[in-house]
């Protein structure tokens, strides 16, 4: 039968959203840089064909 568990300290719910919150800002902040290398030309990562406009 299910039985209710025992109620999730405050603090350790704090630290698993931080946890959660960190993931997205590391995510965020390589893609920023990744966007900042393809937009200076210094990927080395990434292949961007360069259009020659005449």
């Amino acid at each position: 039968m299910a039985v209710p568990k025992k109620r999730t300290s405050i603090s350790k719910k704090h630290i698993r959203k931080n946890i959660w919150k960190r993931k997205g800002y590391w995510a965020a902040l390589k893609a920023l840089s990744l966007g900042k290398s393809l937009s200076t030309g210094n990927s080395k990562g990434f292949f961007v064909r360069q259009t020659n406009k005449s």
